[in-house]
């Protein structure tokens, strides 16, 4: 019998800039030291909490792997073979078709989605995609189309390039992109930046420092400084927040939602380049304002197409959120902070496959906390946006989500685990996974991570290792996670909520760890003070019986329109004292496509009375009612599923007032 060795569990506590006089969390670790094995920052740049793996450490199992699997099945798989913009002519294989975004947005998603499935298809198309710029850059460095004047979709073609270069070791990447990057520090003072580019300059630096990680070349931090120096202050933008809203429509580039997701990691770049703990508290006060000015209950902020306010009825753009992820992703390297795995989490498990159909062959646009109907309309809540925009389909409102829909989930698996400062390995994120990387030694471990999570609260992590080994096994432990343990089978020892939770120990083959985070159901109180229902990372709505109207396009990719089969507007009755009577939990059998909500693998059911005066307003649902308040309709049971499953929903409730009980049934 294996011999069972005793937990050592410790939390890591390097203090954090607050968010706010509520929250005091520790996080990740504090000692400057560098992963042997895994590229972190180099002097001078101030070290990195974490090291991201290569593209291919983290393989997806479970219900995570059947989601990258309908992926590559649906849009991302086939969208070449009929999209013209991305079709043989596109400007990103030598022709002479669409040469701005829209190929390097596809690449960026499709080449780590090729990897993290093997799909042969796949991995063809990225050898093809990817090829072509590695075959044919050009004599001063240049890079991309020659029609491609723009420096934005320039530096997103690199962000390709690491990834692929991590997935495959090319040898052709690293010179490729070091001659670009010098080209660019010659040609920016001649061409400085400007729009798309002058405000996502730090997607350009991500790629910049991965280069300079690897190489040591300091012309890398030059260019890099020039791209800051010309680019867009986000830290002053965030820290002395302009609150836009809807008496503000006008579009620009600063209150742009694509632009901000893009932006919350960009104070963290600009720390990194300057050390200036200003830049650092930026990070915290964008997260802040962002949720306090344009929250929205699936983990993104209101932008539709710019900042949009805190009602539910407003939109969030789908590449809002996968690049708001991907800022969330670079955040935990970056600072090691367990807020930025919640952050993450939420939006991953929400906002992120809400804004897809169950198969993944459409998506919106705009999503909507609020969401009973998706119908075409010429009057919508959106500020900037058309009246297709909550449209399921292949290209509503404008194509370039369609183009850059294909990033979210594979570079969540990715970023599941990082590498700590000293040879260990850090749980970062949740879900079926497995990973195996080099820890103290130059050992070579797997982990394989069983869970249903984030439908489950127990996740079992098991060590392959061909030999016994030490090395340090940190776990995330969310902040909503109260009563949370971790257990080898024989005992139980508490983890502290907002922390990561540190195992030190010799690890022999099969070794076992169970992590459990308690579900508690939680109350949010949001617009008119309406309540959303919280139960660990994933945020509960309304199930609604949907319609699936094909509105244009052929059988094989059509356009829908989906209408309500079942009545929405519902006020909840509520012990918000003790909501856990409030709700019966009911679970379910994992079911493919999980995020459909026909198979919701959790539901809560509770009760509720229909609002009269709750309409429908402008092909939406109207405000909702300002909570308590009275009905005197029947009590009915509502069942509430995940957000994500739920394509049509209620998230913000009106809460009825249940004080005068002559007003019952």
């Amino acid at each position: 019998m294996k011999s069972m060795h005793r937990l050592l569990v410790t939390a890591a506590t390097a203090a954090i800039l607050p968010l706010g006089p509520a929250t005091a969390q520790t996080v990740g670790p504090a000692a400057p030291k560098v992963n042997s094995f895994y590229p972190a920052n180099k002097a001078p740049l101030p070290p990195s909490a974490y090291g991201i793996l290569p593209l291919g450490a983290v393989m997806p199992q479970g219900w995570l792997k059947q989601q990258l699997t309908i992926q590559a099945k649906g849009l991302t798989g086939n969208l070449p073979k009929f999209w013209k913009d991305l079709g043989p002519d596109n400007g990103w294989l030598g022709g002479k078709g669409e040469s701005w975004e829209r190929g390097p947005y596809y690449m960026d998603g499709m080449v780590p989605l090729a990897f993290l499935t093997q799909d042969t298809e796949l991995l063809e198309m990225a050898k093809k995609w990817v090829g072509w710029t590695l075959a044919n850059p050009r004599p001063d460095g240049a890079i991309g189309p020659v029609s491609c004047k723009d420096w934005w979709p320039l530096g997103l073609m690199c962000k390709t390039l690491t990834q692929y270069y991590d997935a495959t070791g090319d040898a052709r990447v690293i010179p490729v992109m070091t001659r670009f990057f010098a080209y660019m520090k010659t040609e920016l003072p001649k061409r400085p930046l400007y729009e798309w580019a002058k405000m996502r300059w730090a997607d350009t630096v991500v790629s910049a420092i991965w280069l300079y990680n690897r190489t040591g070349d300091p012309e890398l931090l030059e260019v890099s400084k020039l791209l800051m120096s010309q680019g867009h202050d986000y830290a002053q933008q965030f820290s002395n927040f302009e609150p836009y809203s809807k008496a503000s429509p006008n579009w620009n580039f600063e209150n742009h939602g694509v632009n901000a997701g893009m932006a919350y990691k960009t104070p963290g770049i600009m720390f990194q380049l300057t050390g200036d703990e200003k830049y650092k508290k930026a990070v915290y006060d964008g997260i802040r304002n962002l949720d306090k000015y344009h929250g929205q209950a699936g983990g993104t902020f209101a932008a539709d197409e710019c900042f949009a306010g805190t009602s539910p009825t407003q939109g969030t753009e789908l590449c809002s959120v996968d690049e708001s992820m991907f800022s969330f992703e670079n955040l935990m390297a970056m600072f090691g902070d367990p807020l930025m795995g919640d952050k993450l989490e939420r939006m991953s498990y929400n906002a992120w496959p809400a804004t897809f159909s169950p198969d993944m062959w459409a998506h919106q646009y705009d999503q909507q906390a609020n969401q009973p109907i998706c119908r075409r309309s010429a009057e919508k809540w959106f500020i900037t946006n058309g009246g297709e925009s909550n449209l399921f389909g292949v290209e509503p409102n404008f194509g370039c989500c369609t183009a850059n829909m294909h990033q979210g989930w594979p570079k969540l698996v990715r970023h599941l685990w990082m590498a700590t400062p000293d040879d260990g390995l850090a749980a970062v994120t949740y879900g079926p996974c497995a990973v195996t990387a080099k820890v103290k030694g130059g050992n070579t471990v797997t982990i394989e991570v069983v869970t249903d999570y984030p439908f489950s609260d127990t996740i079992k992590m098991t060590v392959s290792t061909p030999k016994p080994v030490e090395f340090p096994l940190q776990l995330r432990i969310p902040a909503w996670a109260d009563g949370a343990s971790i257990s080898n089978g024989r005992e139980n020892v508490p983890a502290q909520p907002g922390t990561f939770a540190t195992i030190s120990r010799t690890w022999s083959n099969g070794d076992t760890i169970w992590l459990k985070l308690p579900m508690k159901i939680r109350i949010e109180r949001r617009f008119h003070n309406s309540a959303t229902v919280l139960r660990g990372p994933l945020v509960y709505a309304l199930r609604i019986g949907e319609n699936w109207q094909k509105f244009r396009g052929d059988d094989a990719h059509p356009d829908y329109e989906v209408l309500p089969t079942t009545p929405w507007n519902y006020g909840l009755i509520l012990d918000e004292k003790n909501p856990e009577k409030s709700f019966k939990i009911v679970t379910k059998p994992m079911a493919d496509p999980v995020y459909s909500s026909n198979n919701a693998p959790v539901e809560l059911h509770a009760k509720g009375r229909i609002v009269p005066s709750w309409k429908e307003a402008r092909n939406s649902a109207d405000l909702p009612p300002v909570s308590p308040l009275k009905s005197t309709e029947p009590v009915q049971d509502i069942v509430l599923i995940p957000y994500g499953c739920a394509k049509l929903r209620i998230t913000e409730f009106p809460v009825i007032d249940e004080s005068d009980k002559s007003s019952a049934n």
